[in-house]
C-alpha cells in the first residue's frame, strides 16, 4: 500500500481511543476466562486510518518484533512482542517434533492466528552450538513467534490485534494492559538518509572466492558435483547505529516485486532482507512454489534490456541452472502432492535491478500433510544449496569462511491451514552500527568467477545504493 503520514501522528485522542478500545476488549476476556483448557484468542479492533505497518513498527519500543510483506504486497503485517515462542538449537532440528509443538497450539483456537519467524539454513545439517556465530544465537535453529501485538494493512482496512494465550495471560492483565496503552503512534514516513558507511570486509575476499570456485569446478569435472551455491558476506561499518526498519522503508521502494521481512528476538539483532524467491504458499490442499535461478542485471535502455532479457532465456548455463531447481522442487512436491503441474519452459521474472528465470508450480497436498512437512521436503532447494543436495551442503559448510545463520533459509509464517515462506536472500543483519550482507551465486559448469563476483555485486547493489555505497566499491584493505 502507498506510505502516507498517519493520522495518528496528528490525532492522539483518536490514538487513545482505540487504545482504550483495545485494552477494554482485552480485560474483557481475561475476565471472562481464567480457567479451563489452554487456548488462543484473539483481540481485534479496527484502525480507522490508513498507516504504513512499517511506520507503526519503527515507532515502537526495542524488543521483539517482526515485519512480512508477499511479493504482491498483500495484506503486509507489523508486529510487536511475543504472546507465545517455539523454539529450539538442535541441529538437525527433529521436525516431527517442531510440526507437534506447532500444531499442539494452532488446535487451540479457530481464530487465523499465524506464527511468524524462520529456520537456520542449515537446520537439517548435524553441527553444535558452537559452530553459530554469536549474531545469530538469539535466532535459535528455528523461531516462531506468536505476536503479541500485529498491526495488519488489508483492502477493507487496517487492523490492531492483541494474541491472548489462555488461562497463562489471566494472570497478566494488569501488564498487558500496561503493554496496551505503551503502544506508540508510527513514525513518519522515512526522509534523508542513512548513516554512511566507512569500511567494508569482503568474505571471502576475490582472491578467496576464485579459489573456491575453482575447487568447485574441478569437482564439477570429476562428476561429484552438479551444482553448488556459493555466497559471500560483507561486513559495512557505519557512522552510526542502523535502525533496521529505517532500512526496510527505503528497501521497500527500492525493491518492489520481493517478499520483505524483517525478524527481530527480544535480545537480538535484526535480520532482514527483499528477496525474489517463494518457497511455497499453502491454502488449504493446494500449494504453490516457485523456481528461481538464472541472473542477469536489467539494461539502462530498453533495446539492451531486451537483448539482456533474450541473453538470460537463451543461455544454455542459465538453462541448466534453472532445471536443477525446478526439477527438485517437483520431485519433492510429487512425494507430497496427488497432482503436480509444472511448465515447460521457464519465464522471466523482472525486478527493480535484475531478472531472473522463473516458473511456477502447482500441487494438490495429500491428506495431513503439514506446512512443516513442506519445509522439510523443500529447503534447501539447489537456488541456494545444490545438487546432489548433501554433498552441496558439506562443501558449503567446509569451504564458505562464515556462518550462513538464517540467510538462504526459509522465512515466513504458519497458520493452521495456510502458510508462506520466502528464501531469505537479498539479506543483511543489523547489529547497531554494523550491517552485514549476504548473497550468492549457482556454480555450474561454465561458472567463471570473475562474473559470480560481479552477479552478487549487482545482488547486493539495492542494499549498497540505499546506503549510499558504490555496489562495485573495492573492498576494505
Amino acid at each position: 500500500m502507498p506510505e502516507l503520514e498517519s493520522s495518528l501522528t496528528s490525532s492522539p485522542a483518536a490514538t487513545e481511543a482505540m487504545r482504550e478500545a483495545l485494552a477494554d476488549e482485552v480485560c474483557g476476556v481475561l475476565e471472562a476466562r481464567t480457567n479451563g483448557s489452554p487456548r488462543i484468542v484473539r483481540v481485534e479492533v479496527p484502525v480507522p486510518w490508513e498507516v504504513d505497518p512499517v511506520q507503526w513498527v519503527q515507532g515502537q519500543s526495542g524488543g521483539e518484533a517482526a515485519y512480512w510483506s508477499s511479493r504482491t504486497e498483500e495484506a503486509p503485517v507489523a508486529t510487536v512482542g511475543a504472546a507465545d515462542v517455539v523454539e529450539g538449537g538442535e541441529r538437525p532440528v527433529n521436525f516431527d517434533r517442531l510440526h507437534r509443538r506447532l500444531a499442539s497450539r494452532l488446535n487451540q483456537t479457530d481464530a487465523p492466528v499465524r506464527y511468524y519467524g524462520g529456520v537456520r539454513f542449515d537446520a537439517a545439517h548435524p553441527g553444535e552450538q558452537d559452530d553459530v556465530a554469536p549474531g545469530w544465537r538469539p535466532f535459535g535453529t528455528y523461531r516462531f513467534v506468536l505476536p503479541r501485538f500485529e498491526l495488519r494493512a488489508r483492502e477493507d482496512g487496517t487492523t490492531l490485534t492483541c494474541n491472548l494465550v489462555l488461562p497463562r495471560d489471566a494472570a497478566r492483565r494488569d501488564v498487558l494492559v500496561e503493554a496496551v496503552h505503551a503502544l506508540a503512534p508510527p513514525r513518519r514516513p522515512a526522509t534523508g538518509g542513512l548513516p554512511q558507511p566507512f569500511g567494508r570486509t569482503d568474505v571471502p575476499d576475490q582472491e578467496g572466492w576464485t579459489r573456491m570456485i575453482r575447487w568447485v569446478l574441478d569437482a564439477i569435472s570429476n562428476r561429484s558435483l552438479d551444482k553448488v551455491v556459493l555466497a559471500r558476506r560483507v561486513a559495512l561499518e557505519l557512522q552510526a547505529s542502523l535502525d533496521p526498519f529505517f532500512v526496510m522503508q527505503h528497501l521497500k521502494r527500492a525493491t518492489p516485486r520481493c517478499f520483505h521481512f524483517a525478524v527481530r528476538p527480544a535480545k537480538g539483532p535484526t535480520f532482514l532482507g527483499a528477496s525474489p524467491e517463494r518457497l511455497f504458499r499453502r491454502d488449504g490442499e493446494r500449494v504453490l512454489s516457485e523456481a528461481v535461478a538464472g541472473t542477469r542485471k536489467r539494461g539502462e535502455t530498453p533495446a539492451a534490456d531486451a537483448a539482456l532479457r533474450d541473453e538470460l532465456m537463451q543461455s544454455p548455463k542459465e538453462r541448466r541452472e534453472h532445471a536443477f531447481v525446478q526439477e527438485a522442487i517437483r520431485e519433492e512436491l510429487e512425494t507430497l502432492c496427488t497432482a503436480v503441474d509444472a511448465p515447460d519452459t521457464p519465464s522471466d521474472l523482472a525486478l527493480a535491478r535484475g531478472r531472473h528465470l522463473h516458473s511456477r508450480l502447482t500441487g494438490t497436498l495429500r491428506s495431513r500433510t503439514s506446512a512443516v512437512d513442506l519445509l522439510r521436503a523443500l529447503h534447501p532447494t539447489p537456488a541456494v544449496g545444490g545438487v546432489p543436495t548433501d554433498d552441496a551442503l558439506d562443501v558449503i559448510h567446509t569451504r564458505e569462511p562464515f556462518d550462513r545463520g538464517w540467510y538462504a533459509g526459509p522465512v515466513g509464517w504458519i497458520g493452521a491451514d495456510a502458510a508462506e515462506f520466502a528464501v531469505a536472500i537479498r539479506s543483511g543483519l543489523v547489529q547497531g552500527d554494523r550491517l552485514a550482507l549476504f548473497s550468492g551465486a549457482g556454480i555450474v559448469d561454465g561458472s567463471d568467477p570473475e562474473r559470480e563476483w560481479e552477479e552478487i555485486e549487482q545482488k547486493i547493489g539495492d542494499f549498497a545504493s540505499i546506503l549510499g555505497l558504490d555496489g562495485h566499491a573495492a573492498a576494505t584493505p
